[in-house]
């Protein structure tokens, strides 16, 4: 939250949020209100965007502390910094949480081939995942809606390809809360040769592993074994005692 209005410093009378407070929250959502002042500092941007790893909405919780700092300002809303500390069942329980973007456009008048370049370009992008789901819209057309996660610092960026590379003119978005396991790549030897393979965890509990599709299918062409002989090998080695 930045405020709005101006500011008197060294260099005269500068808009709200000043030029080292834009500097330091590059890539970092902020919003105003609408009250006067500065309601965020160049000192406090630093130390915020220094400590924090995310931002976004309050997520689920437990509260364990809070704790206030009072500003001397007065402002037309309470002048008051608050902290919430609390525990995330999901992460006591071996898992983890994180703000995503969830960004959707719905489209009925595209060339259905331009989605793949969509879907592999969105990926190379960044976007944790992209899917198409069929629907029918006004007029009964039918129609696709497209869904992408995206991490928030990357929300932008998405936007704007998809609107640059598909017909829609317009999308909307928001923050969604996301629960994973715990993730590791780790290499297997198989006697077509190593495959990757991701392994997902809740805390020392291993909950899934599969070998990477994109390494089986090397393989079998490079050896000239069928596919599903390969991935056999490669959960079977997957299997083995360590």
């Amino acid at each position: 939250h930045v405020g709005a209005g101006t500011v008197h410093c060294a260099h005269g009378v500068l808009p709200v949020p000043a030029p080292a407070t834009l500097a330091l929250v590059k890539d970092r959502p902020i919003y105003s209100t609408g009250v006067q002042g500065e309601l965020l500092t160049p000192t406090g941007a630093a130390i915020l965007t220094t400590l924090a790893e995310d931002f976004g909405p309050m997520p689920r919780m437990t509260v364990e502390a809070t704790g206030y700092g009072a500003g001397a300002a007065d402002r037309s809303i309470p002048n008051l910094l608050r902290v919430v500390i609390g525990r995330d069942e999901a992460e006591a329980a071996g898992y983890e949480t994180e703000s995503m973007a969830v960004i959707e456009t719905t489209i009925d008048d595209m060339n259905p081939q331009i989605y793949e370049y969509l879907m592999e370009t969105a990926l190379a992008e960044g976007a944790a995942d992209i899917f198409l789901t069929p629907i029918q819209m006004k007029k009964n057309r039918p129609g696709t809606l497209v869904t992408l996660l995206v991490p928030l610092e990357k929300r932008a960026r998405i936007s704007d390809l998809l609107l640059r590379e598909t017909t829609s003119i317009g999308l909307r978005w928001r923050v969604d809360q996301r629960l994973v396991c715990q993730r590791e790549i780790v290499d297997i030897d198989t006697p077509y040769g190593p495959v990757r393979a991701k392994v997902s965890r809740r805390g020392a509990a291993v909950i899934n592993a599969t070998p990477e599709y994109e390494d089986c299918k090397r393989l079998a062409a490079e050896t000239g074994t069928p596919l599903k002989t390969v991935m056999a090998a490669a959960r079977a080695a997957m299997d083995r005692p360590a």
